[in-house]
């Protein structure tokens, strides 16, 4: 049976959401995981578009590890309905210091004091950060986050126990999952399916959609 072939100037998410729902394909392999990649496969057609999946993959957000500059305790109208299982968990004490690149006047921030390099250059002591202790968070409840980094920020706890902050979600773009298309676009452009661990921007991504 013949793939849908790409149409002159048709988009990669335009044509991966046309091979998607094509019914043929749908009927060949109705497995979605399989039915994508071979979509996929069909816009592969050059380095230079695998090295833009690879950015908008990385444009979804980032998972932090807590700092003081980073923890946010939101107020009960940020947060937003995800259908998650939520945990309410003590954070324990976290201390920052801060370290400069004399060159770059660059901020860095280590839990741990002590001789710290970045690219070969040996960073300068700034100063001790203020603590958190006994703060408690919602694990798994997303709240939006004005402030940025994106639009949307959630507490978990990563595959080494510890809890980090995911953030995720365009601060510039409104979701369009009532968009049909829109949405079965970016389901099938992330992977949707099959969205990785809790502890990484694209599960939370693909629950918003």
């Amino acid at each position: 049976m013949p793939i849908p072939s790409r149409k002159k100037n048709e988009d990669t998410p335009k044509f991966t959401s046309r091979c998607m729902s094509d019914p043929k394909m749908v009927s060949e392999y109705p497995d979605e995981k399989q039915r994508y990649a071979v979509c996929m496969s069909k816009t592969k057609s050059s380095l230079l578009e695998q090295v833009c999946d690879i950015i908008e993959e990385n444009s979804l957000g980032n998972t932090e590890a807590l700092t003081p500059y980073n923890f946010i305790i939101p107020e009960d109208s940020d947060y937003v309905d995800f259908e998650e299982d939520i945990e309410i968990v003590e954070v324990g004490a976290v201390a920052a210091y801060i370290y400069k690149n004399s060159h770059t006047d660059e901020l860095f921030y280590f839990s741990s004091k002590g001789s710290h390099c970045v690219e070969n250059v040996l960073l300068e002591f700034v100063s001790d950060a203020a603590e958190y202790q006994g703060k408690k968070v919602n694990l798994g409840k997303p709240f939006r986050t004005p402030d940025g980094p994106k639009k949307f920020s959630v507490y978990v706890k990563n595959d080494k126990g510890n809890v980090v902050k995911v953030n995720f979600g365009d601060p510039n773009m409104k979701i369009k999952k009532s968009n049909p298309e829109r949405r079965r676009s970016f389901r099938a452009r992330h992977n949707c399916d099959n969205p990785g661990p809790r502890w990484k921007a694209r599960y939370w991504s693909c629950k918003a959609w």
